[in-house]
């Protein structure tokens, strides 16, 4: 079993050459966003701005987009034709997922789920996207949840999965919550082994498994249990994947910056901490 340490930072962050492109340190896409949690893909992408990927693109109902683009010049929010993701904004997904390949290559990467909502026309859609989109994958929350009864979907991909105690019930089945750690490992190894992805589920000790290793990241602090935290998980993640770090890898190290990142911010908030305090301290964190 793998303990995650700071040395994780020397693997994802090698030195950069003054001969870089744009894109060289790739392209994140972010679907996410609905009429209640418009932060989420937000969150996802500042994270993942501070965790070094080049660029983000937001794909977001018209509502949440239109709220995430006066967040910060920094974010690129497209807005999708309805209130919710459904069966018409596929073509749309499907085209922005080509045209980022076209510029960054293997380079590319995206985060799917937070804040979508989880009617049946939404959970089709993220499906048919996953079906189609070979881009290497985050899903999270809603997404999570869109695939629960069809995780076959998974196979062949780079796919990385960042689900709590009840998703991870929901994904497969299995309650692990009142497990003792050593069942919970074991339990997270099979289920990642199952569905041919690596799992990253959250909790005081995060267990991460590509269904071969195991390891386990003991950074974080109990005001992370405030909401948002995990979408800036899934960022990172997301992140490091269009950075080119392999998902195993690159969940390790994400549960590492984000836990690290949550201390720090602990310290100086306290229970007053939210999601932002978290993301501002993600460069000491990566320091």
């Amino acid at each position: 079993m793998i303990k995650i340490t700071k040395d994780i930072l020397k693997k994802i962050y090698p030195q950069r050459t003054p001969e870089v492109h744009k894109y060289d340190f790739g392209l994140l896409l972010v679907i996410g966003g609905g009429q209640f949690y418009s932060g989420s893909p937000a969150l996802a992408a500042m994270a993942a701005f501070r965790s070094g990927v080049d660029m983000v693109q937001i794909l977001a109902p018209r509502r949440a987009a239109d709220i995430i683009a006066s967040f910060s010049p920094n974010l690129a929010a497209y807005p999708l034709k309805g209130t919710w993701l459904d069966q018409e904004d596929l073509p749309t997904l499907i085209s922005m997922s080509k045209g980022a390949k076209q510029v960054a290559g293997d380079k590319t990467a995206v985060v799917i789920g937070g804040g979508l909502g989880r009617s049946e026309e939404t959970k089709e859609t993220v499906k048919e996207y996953l079906r189609q989109s070979k881009i290497q994958a985050v899903i999270d929350a809603d997404g999570i949840h869109a695939i629960a009864k069809n995780p076959e979907i998974l196979k062949g991909r780079n796919s990385l999965l960042t689900p709590h105690t009840f998703e991870f019930l929901a994904l497969t089945g299995k309650d692990v919550k009142d497990l003792p750690f050593e069942e919970k490992v074991k339990v997270v190894k099979e289920e990642a082994g199952r569905m041919g992805c690596t799992i990253l589920l959250k909790g005081k000790k995060d267990i991460i498994s590509d269904g071969k290793e195991v390891a386990v990241n003991e950074t974080g602090s109990p005001y992370l249990s405030v909401g948002g935290t995990g979408d800036t998980l899934a960022g990172i993640c997301g992140s490091l994947l269009a950075q080119g770090v392999a998902p195993f890898l690159a969940a390790q190290a994400g549960a590492f910056i984000n836990g690290r990142a949550g201390e720090i911010a602990a310290k100086k908030f306290g229970p007053s901490l939210v999601a932002t305090d978290l993301i501002e301290a993600i460069p000491e964190a990566i320091q």
